[in-house]
């Protein structure tokens, strides 16, 4: 039970943070990947928030024999680039320039304003099932 009280508090501070970045709004975000019309540099002051805090604070936390809520760290046993990481990337990337959606930022939106996330959960659906079907 701890575990998932946990992981709705995150999931709810992780919520708040795009919100109060405006993360979740899509003109905001396709402002920020607009470099030479309108661009708007204020969503990489969170980006560099997030790194910053990363940077310092994962030094201290992977010295620990575990995390404070779990028996293990999960890391990522793939350390090679190829090419299904830069498919992958390109399609996350040119889903995200064109709708102003990232998975996080969507689903969050569509729960505030449904009506404009519409195209959007159908095709992060589908997406992710082609994606899997492929890696199979």
């Amino acid at each position: 039970m701890k575990r998932i009280i946990i992981a709705l508090l995150s999931g709810l501070i992780f919520g708040a943070g795009l919100v109060i970045s405006e993360m979740v709004n899509p003109t905001k975000v396709q402002d920020f990947l607009d470099l030479f019309g309108n661009w708007d540099p204020s969503l990489a002051f969170v980006m560099g928030g997030a790194v910053a805090v990363t940077l310092l604070s994962s030094r201290f936390i992977m010295k620990r024999k575990a995390p404070l809520f779990a028996d293990r760290f999960y890391m990522a046993v793939k350390t090679s680039l190829d090419s299904r990481l830069f498919l992958g990337a390109s399609l996350f990337g040119i889903g995200w320039g064109l709708s102003g959606y990232c998975p996080g930022p969507g689903i969050l939106s569509a729960m505030i304003n449904p009506t404009e996330a519409m195209v959007f959960l159908p095709a992060l659906l589908v997406g992710g099932w082609i994606g899997q079907r492929l890696s199979a």
